[in-house]
C-alpha cells in the first residue's frame, strides 16, 4: 500500500507543475463548437461545458450546425443556454451541404446571429413521435402541439428581428429553405462560405446580448476549437440510442440472472450496465447516475473488506468509482484546461493502480489455492511418536 501511495504522489507531482490557474477573458478569441448528429442530452452537456468555458476565455461562440434534429426537450435546454449566455452566439450552418432540420432550425433561430453556408438547408421542424420498437417515426399532427411549437419558433425568430411568419412555417408546413431563399426571406442575417469569411462579415456588427449591446471585433480573432471533455466523451458512447438500449437490456437480464444464481459477478456487471443504459436513454440524469455509481462503488469497496470475493467486488467498486467520478465531475471550473486534463489523467491512473493491486492480490490468492497442501508430502515417510497413539 505504501508503494501505491508513493506512486500516486509522484504522478501528481509530475503532472501538476505544467498547469496554471487563470481568470482572464479575451474578447478577440472565438470558440467554435460543433452541433452535429442527433440532438440529445449529450449535446446539451457538451454545449453547456463549452459555454461555461467561453464565458471566461472567449468573446464569442460559433455553433457549427449540421443536424437532422433530435430530442425536443434537449433542444429547449440548448435554447435556454443560448439565451442565458453572456457572450454572443453565432449560429452557422456549415460546411457546404449541411442542414439545420427540425431541432437545428429551432437552435439557429435562437442564436444572436444566424448564418448559412452555400447549399445548406433549414426547415422540416414538424414534431414526430419515435417508435423504439419499430425504429420508425410518425409525424405529430395534433394542432395543440404543432401550433405551440410554430409559435415558439416564430417568437425566437422575431426576438432577433427575423421573419417570424416564415419561421413558423418550418413547423406548421414543414417548409425547407436553402441559404439563398433563407436570406431573401429574412430568416438569416447573411451567407458565408468559410469561417474566415464569416468572421470578416461579423466584424463591426452590433449584437444585443441580454441587456447589453456589443460591437463584434473579429478581424484578427483567434479560434479555439472546442473538444469534448472525458466526461462528455463517456456520455457520447452511452447516449447512442442503440448502445443505450443494449446496455439496458444486457444489464437488466444480467441483474436478474445474477440474483437468481449463486456467486457474485453477473449481478454486479448487470447493475453497472443497467445504470449506464438508463443514463444513456435519459431516464436517469447524469448527476443522479454519477451519485448512484459513487454510492455503489463505496458499498462494494466496503463489502470487499468483509466479504471474501477474491478481488472481484473490489474491482467492480473501483469501476463504479471511476464512472461516478467522471459523471459528477463539475463542468464549470475556473481552472486552466491543462490542469483539468492532468487532473482527469490522475483520476484515471489512481483507480487503475488500485485495480492492479486488487488483481495482484487475486492472482496470489488463486496461486495459493491451486498449490497442493503441505501434508501430502508426508505420506509414506517414517515418523517418531513422542506420545501414546491410541
Amino acid at each position: 500500500m505504501k508503494i501505491i501511495l508513493n506512486s500516486i504522489f509522484l504522478i501528481f507531482l509530475i503532472l501538476y507543475p505544467s498547469s496554471t490557474f487563470y481568470f482572464s477573458q479575451s474578447s478577440n478569441t472565438i470558440l467554435t463548437v460543433e452541433v452535429k448528429g442527433t440532438i440529445t442530452n449529450l449535446t446539451v452537456e457538451n454545449i453547456a461545458e463549452a459555454f461555461a468555458n467561453a464565458e471566461r476565455n472567449a468573446g464569442a461562440i460559433i455553433l457549427l450546425i449540421n443536424t437532422p434534429g433530435g430530442i425536443l426537450e434537449s433542444t429547449f435546454r440548448i435554447i435556454e443556454l443560448i439565451e442565458q449566455s453572456n457572450v454572443p452566439i453565432i449560429g452557422f450552418v456549415y460546411p457546404t451541404g449541411s442542414r439545420a432540420w427540425s431541432a437545428g432550425a429551432f437552435i439557429l433561430m435562437s442564436t444572436h446571429i444566424a448564418v448559412m453556408a452555400p447549399n445548406t438547408i433549414i426547415g422540416s421542424a414538424q414534431p414526430v413521435a419515435f417508435d423504439p420498437i419499430s425504429g420508425g417515426s410518425t409525424p405529430i399532427n395534433d394542432p395543440k402541439t404543432v401550433n405551440a411549437l410554430a409559435k415558439y419558433m416564430q417568437t425566437k425568430a422575431e426576438m432577433h428581428n427575423r421573419n417570424g411568419l416564415v419561421a413558423s412555417k418550418f413547423v406548421a408546413e414543414n417548409l425547407n429553405l436553402n441559404d439563398a431563399e433563407a436570406l431573401d426571406a429574412n430568416i438569416i442575417d447573411f451567407r458565408a462560405e468559410t469561417i474566415e469569411e464569416l468572421t470578416r462579415k461579423l466584424d463591426g456588427k452590433l449584437v444585443k446580448v441580454g441587456e447589453k449591446t456589443l460591437i463584434l471585433e473579429t478581424n484578427d480573432a483567434s479560434f479555439i476549437e472546442w473538444k469534448p471533455s472525458l466526461r462528455t466523451s463517456l456520455l457520447e458512447i452511452i447516449s447512442d440510442p442503440i448502445i443505450a438500449y443494449l446496455l439496458f437490456i444486457i444489464g437488466f437480464f444480467g441483474l436478474i440472472f445474477g440474483l437468481s444464481s449463486p456467486g457474485l459477478g453477473t449481478e454486479l456487471i448487470g447493475g453497472i450496465l443497467l445504470i449506464l443504459g438508463l443514463t444513456g436513454i435519459g431516464v436517469l440524469g447524469v448527476d443522479i447516475s454519477g451519485i448512484l455509481f459513487l454510492i455503489l462503488g463505496f458499498l462494494l469497496l466496503l463489502a470487499e473488506i468483509f466479504i471474501p470475493g477474491f478481488g472481484i467486488i473490489g474491482i467492480a467498486g473501483l469501476a463504479c468509482a471511476i464512472i461516478g467520478g467522471f459523471l459528477v465531475f463539475p463542468r464549470e471550473w475556473n481552472i486552466d484546461p491543462i490542469f483539468l486534463r492532468n487532473l482527469s489523467i490522475v483520476l484515471i491512473i489512481i483507480p487503475l493502480i488500485m485495480a492492479g493491486f486488487f488483481l495482484f492480490a487475486l492472482y496470489k490468492i488463486l496461486k495459493i489455492r491451486r498449490k497442493e497442501p503441505l501434508h501430502k508430502g508426508l505420506v509414506g515417510e517414517e515418523a517418531v511418536a513422542y506420545g501414546d497413539i491410541a
